[in-house]
């Protein structure tokens, strides 16, 4: 028997192109999907196809080796709760950048329902815009 966190793990522990099809194959039809305030691709989308256009696609086009690396999951009930580390180089200013996040993931009868994104966005911010203050500097 698949649990959820077995569905997770499956959309980021393979190669790019499988966790992104068992990602596909994981979402209901009416996921919401919330990116963090302040996180470049920040909002609330509804449906596969708005998070392929409004993350997914934008992080193709606009990053080289964009990755998210899960050290830890956590998971109760219809929770399962992602730990790790985004890289990356911003294709327009050629710059690096590692921002760690934790993302949790709500599912129902073996499907994504939910979302949402927690983020140092500012490491993220930074390499797309080096221009950018961070506070303390």
């Amino acid at each position: 028997m698949t649990t959820n966190l077995d569905i997770i793990r499956a959309t980021y522990e393979g190669v790019a192109e499988e966790n992104g099809k068992n990602l596909m194959a994981s979402l209901a039809d009416d996921v919401v999907w919330t990116e963090a305030a302040g996180f470049p691709y920040a909002g609330t989308y509804h449906g596969p196809q708005a998070i392929i256009d409004n993350v997914f696609q934008r992080l193709t086009n606009e990053w080289i080796d964009y990755q998210a690396k899960v050290h830890t999951y956590l998971s109760e009930g219809d929770h399962v709760a992602a730990f790790g580390v985004y890289s990356g180089i911003y294709r327009k200013t050629g710059i690096a950048m590692k921002a760690t996040f934790a993302h949790l993931y709500r599912l129902k009868e073996g499907k994504i329902i939910s979302m949402e994104q927690y983020v140092d966005s500012a490491t993220v911010v930074r390499a797309m815009d080096p221009a950018w203050p961070l506070k303390g500097e």
